[in-house]
């Protein structure tokens, strides 16, 4: 920035020259501009560009607050209290079945783990009776309409599932083969991922 001040020994023609010649000739090298004010010569810069939010791209078939609390009878239920997250994947390569897919993911999610905490009472005041589930499923959005959730809750064994959420996910891919026999009427590959939150 170049300021001319007022109080130069200088003419008020030479100032004014002084002014105009800078304004004329001297432009910044990002291709901005020089305003005079008075005997200030200064330099505008661009305005920076705002950034704009990320368009979501969530579309789900059973929407929960599980996290966060359910309203139950006109109340709010308290917050569930997370204890850890399982995580699976499941396929299903033949039989266009997508509700097939998402059993095993689930099944995936929680057939190596074991929950003692809620039988031997490392919680005080909590057993098994108290456990609460929220099933986060990522399936692929052309078959999310065809899944069937009565069928996946019958893969959990215990537990009140609170809410199934449907997330666009999992994929669907090429097998290599198409059977026929099978129910096949491509090669087309169903994959689900599957996120099971446990808590109280």
């Amino acid at each position: 920035m170049l300021v001319l001040a007022q109080s130069l020994p200088l003419s008020a023609h030479t100032k004014k020259t002084l002014a105009g010649r800078l304004a004329t000739s001297r432009r910044g090298s990002w291709g901005g501009e020089i305003d005079r004010v008075g005997c200030y010569v200064r330099q505008r810069r661009p305005a920076a560009h705002p950034r704009l939010p990320l368009p979501l791209r969530t579309s789900r078939t059973e929407q929960t607050l599980a996290m966060e609390g359910q309203e139950s009878g006109g109340g709010k239920e308290p917050p569930m209290k997370l204890l850890f997250v399982e995580m699976g994947v499941g396929y299903d390569q033949h039989g266009w079945d997508i509700t097939a897919a998402a059993m095993r993911a689930c099944r995936d999610a929680i057939s190596s783990n074991s929950i003692p905490a809620f039988r031997r009472g490392s919680i005080p005041g909590v057993n098994s009776d108290h456990m609460k589930l929220q099933i986060k499923l990522g399936v692929p959005r052309p078959t999310q309409q065809l899944l069937d959730i009565e069928r996946l809750k019958s893969v959990f064994p215990y537990g009140q599932i609170i809410g199934i959420e449907v997330v666009d996910g999992g994929m669907i891919c090429s097998s290599g083969v198409c059977l026929e026999a099978m129910g096949d009427k491509n090669d087309d590959c169903y994959v689900v991922n599957a996120a099971v939150y446990v808590g109280y």
